[in-house]
């Protein structure tokens, strides 16, 4: 009797002590953490699972801050070569939809532990939530230079590498000072003006985007003839005669998502001919590596440094993009990338 009596105490006890420790163990399975839209969001401390709904380079902070084999689908259509080169694995992912048009059956299916979306997709994030998934929200192209941190730091704590965030908010940092100081020396009457055509889809219209298009250009030494814009039209179209009133020094050219640049149809346009930088031959186009450089993603900086070269070449004669882009390729993307690569890059205005 005296050792079943003692036997009774002690499973009591295990008991007890299960009850004690398991919400702790339940509260370090999971975090909370804040995301672009300011929503406080619950998602397990370990992720292994994630499903990407948008652009934006979300691929990208994940490659850089996570283990890119956790997201389990995403859609691949605007991924670059170098990028596919260097992770396969996204190529491979089933396509969950993006933005407001998801695919819940494949979400759903998969069970992921977080979704990562656009700010911009109220709809599809509802439809998540409705369902019980996590939705981190991204920027999505609403960041500037100086917010797209938030984003850096934000993927660090869900990806439970803040170390490497930080590293790379100071790489930011330091690129943007040191063309900030080169600049310093240049009033803003001598710098040149810059119309920036962030052409989508193609569709032989002038674009510019905004606001990440004005922080491009200004954080580059230039001036952005739309910087007057309305900001609440993300991008809008702009007509001829608008872009004749200004009469930029320089064209700058993003890369369409059909793999073209729209260079030789606005060099071309009967209406555009009397430009200033047509009749020069200051019409650029944009580099892309594992992601546009003209957009808020991990690689901006790159794209800062090759504009602020393009625009000043003789103040920025020392910069090395080729040496500018092993650094980065390597420090963060874990990536030898060859001159051979590097070269082909930076080949878009040959």
């Amino acid at each position: 009797m005296k050792s079943e009596r003692i036997l009774t105490v002690f499973t009591l006890f295990c008991m007890g002590v299960i009850i004690l420790i398991a919400p702790v163990m339940s509260d370090v399975s999971t975090h909370t953490i804040t995301d672009m839209s300011g929503s406080e969001i619950t998602v397990p401390t370990n992720i292994e699972r994630i499903v990407v709904a948008c652009q934006g380079g979300v691929a990208q902070e994940i490659a850089i801050l996570g283990n890119p084999d956790s997201v389990v689908a995403m859609d691949s259509t605007y991924l670059f070569p170098i990028f596919a080169k260097m992770f396969p694995h996204f190529k491979e992912v089933p396509n969950p939809g993006g933005f407001d048009d998801l695919n819940m059956e494949t979400i759903l299916k998969l069970k992921p532990d977080v979704v990562i979306n656009s700010i911009t997709s109220s709809k599809g994030n509802a439809k998540l939530t409705e369902n019980d998934i996590p939705v981190f929200q991204a920027f999505t192209g609403k960041a500037t230079s100086d917010n797209i941190y938030n984003e850096f730091r934000a993927f660090g704590e869900l990806l439970n590498n803040t170390e490497k965030s930080e590293e790379l908010v100071t790489y930011w940092y330091e690129k943007k000072q040191f063309i900030s100081e080169r600049m310093n020396k240049i009033p803003e009457s001598e710098r040149k003006t810059v119309f920036y055509d962030s052409n989508f889809a193609s569709n032989k219209k002038l674009v510019t985007g905004i606001p990440w298009g004005i922080s491009f250009v200004e954080l580059s030494g230039g001036i952005n003839v739309a910087r007057d814009l309305d900001d609440a039209t993300f991008n809008p179209e702009i007509n001829p005669e608008q872009l004749a009133e200004w009469d930029p020094d320089v064209i700058i050219l993003r890369r369409c998502t059909d793999g073209t640049y729209p260079d030789q149809e606005i060099k071309t346009n009967p209406q555009l001919s009397g430009l200033s930088a047509i009749k020069n031959g200051e019409v650029y186009n944009v580099p892309f590596g594992g992601f546009w450089w003209d957009c808020p993603s991990p690689e901006w900086p790159l794209g800062y440094l090759w504009l602020s070269k393009t625009l000043y070449p003789d103040i920025f004669e020392d910069v090395d993009m080729v040496h500018e882009m092993k650094y980065f390729f390597k420090e963060f993307y874990r990536y030898d990338i060859s001159d051979e690569e590097a070269n082909e890059i930076l080949s878009v205005n040959n």
